[in-house]
């Protein structure tokens, strides 16, 4: 029986296809450096920047500071537009996915985030119309931990007072966050809703056939109607 459902964020209840996106082409546009050398600087901070190690402003100042281009004005200008960007994702927050966490919830069965996020990421989880709708909210930059690491698969397990199968776990795949979740002894959803509007080199997770897929968010509440509720 399931007694849970967990989600990812991005790409999965929100996507940052929405709107205005604001990438890693797009920064080294502005700053007017070569994209392969912003990338790997950037990509540098990566995970600290995931699990609270670096603040978005910390992670940009690393950056530029390395590619010999720090600024405030710079720093101030990445940080300003990467938040315009989110700011569009977080405005555009698919009815269905506010639907889906109450017909969970209407059906007695709770619901649970897990989600790789940076600080700015973070404090618009935070003071999103989500937020509320989620029982547990594990985000990896107040944890210091991030997926695929079975950790926090399992803080989130401890806190829902769950066992591994009595869980779903729905994302779009990135991170391994599926196999992940299975590992565990989770249930494993692939959401395809949001697939069609990323592109490369941004796309997050291919579709893997070996875990069943959801095309719209309704299909997640049909897909538990396969076990004993």
């Amino acid at each position: 029986m399931i007694k849970a459902v967990i989600f990812d964020m991005f790409e999965t209840l929100v996507t940052l296809f929405a709107g205005k996106t604001y990438f890693s082409e797009d920064i080294a546009k502005d700053l007017g450096v070569p994209l392969q050398d912003f990338r790997r600087e950037w990509h540098a901070t990566e995970k600290d920047r995931t699990i609270g190690r670096l603040t978005m402003a910390d992670g940009v100042s690393i950056a530029l500071k390395k590619l010999g281009i720090y600024s405030e004005e710079n720093v101030n200008l990445v940080c300003s537009r990467r938040l315009e960007a989110l700011g569009d994702t977080f405005s555009a927050i698919p009815n269905e996915s506010i639907k889906l966490l109450k017909d969970l919830h209407q059906r007695g069965i709770k619901t649970g985030l897990i989600t790789n996020t940076f600080s700015d990421e973070r404090d618009l989880i935070r003071s999103s119309p989500l937020y509320p709708l989620f029982d547990v909210t594990m985000i990896s930059y107040e944890q210091g931990l991030c997926k695929p690491d079975a950790t926090i698969y399992q803080k989130m397990l401890d806190a829902l007072k769950l066992s591994p199968e009595e869980c779903l776990y729905v994302g779009d795949g990135g991170s391994r966050e599926l196999y992940a979740a299975r590992d565990i002894g989770m249930y494993a959803l692939q959401c395809t809703w949001f697939h069609e509007l990323a592109f490369e080199p941004h796309i997050p997770c291919p579709l893997l056939d070996e875990f069943p897929h959801a095309e719209h968010q309704e299909d997640v509440i049909n897909y538990l109607s396969s076990f004993t509720m």
